[in-house]
């Protein structure tokens, strides 16, 4: 499997960043690089559910 992070910068100045599966290895990794771009940008964050099931570990909430 192939990780990906695929980020988009709209036209009003809004940062999308789009996900699938993305494995154990870089799991955190990748976690940890998302709520730093959104600490860094500043503003509000908003997530949504693509797929699958939203849970919480560590007080990180995303889904798998």
């Amino acid at each position: 499997m192939e990780d990906r992070i695929v980020i988009t910068i709209l036209s009003d100045g809004t940062i999308k960043s789009e996900t699938d599966q993305v494995s154990v290895a870089n799991h955190s990794n990748a976690e940890n690089f998302l709520l730093d771009v959104g600490k860094l940008a500043g503003g509000t964050v908003e997530r949504k559910n693509k797929k699958g099931f939203l849970h919480t570990h560590g007080g990180i909430t995303h889904s798998h």
